[in-house]
């Protein structure tokens, strides 16, 4: 495994397409140096078998997911918010043990970004905790501006078009 000269803080954000893509695309390439992987999910439902699920297993990634779907539609606000708070709390057992060279924390903005969980104690704790080595990739919409000033690296995704203004509905292997 290669040696970091510096585990950086990556963020994926804005409306378009391909947030988690990307830190998929660099998921891969972690794993193709040997690299030890973690990556939790905070949308998606937790018996979803998406394609990156099934992807994962096969190489070996450690992958967990605490979502309720689109919990911003959720019917039960308490049951979506104790599911961010577990997720966190994963997150952090992960990020401070010291196991792994790459975190994954997709969709992560949206606990933020609705409140579930309060941004600047989250961003303390990172701050305070995660290995200086690790990598840690935060995606989703809405990423607070204290997480952007704070990250090593932005980018932002801006939809110019998609399927979905022709009416054309997500895809195995492409949206999921």
């Amino acid at each position: 495994m290669p040696e970091n000269k510096k585990g950086l803080l990556i963020v994926n954000t804005g409306n378009g397409k391909g947030k988690s893509t990307a830190a998929f695309g660099i998921l891969f390439r972690a794993w193709g140096r040997g690299m030890k992987i973690c990556v939790i999910q905070f949308i998606k439902s937790e018996t979803g078998k998406w394609g990156e699920v099934k992807a994962a297993q096969k190489l070996g990634v450690e992958w967990h997911t605490s979502g309720d779907g689109f919990t911003w539609k959720s019917k039960d606000m308490d049951e979506t918010t104790a599911r961010a708070l577990k997720g966190w709390e994963l997150a952090q057992e992960k990020i401070a043990s010291g196991n792994y060279d790459l975190v994954i924390l997709d969709e992560f903005t949206y606990p933020l970004h609705y409140g579930w969980l309060d941004a600047q104690p989250v961003l303390d704790w990172i701050k305070t905790n995660k290995p200086e080595k690790m990598h840690l990739i935060i995606t989703g919409r809405n990423a607070p501006e204290s997480l952007i000033e704070m990250a090593d690296l932005v980018t932002e995704m801006t939809e110019v078009k998609h399927p979905y203004q022709k009416g054309i509905q997500g895809q195995a292997g492409i949206e999921f």
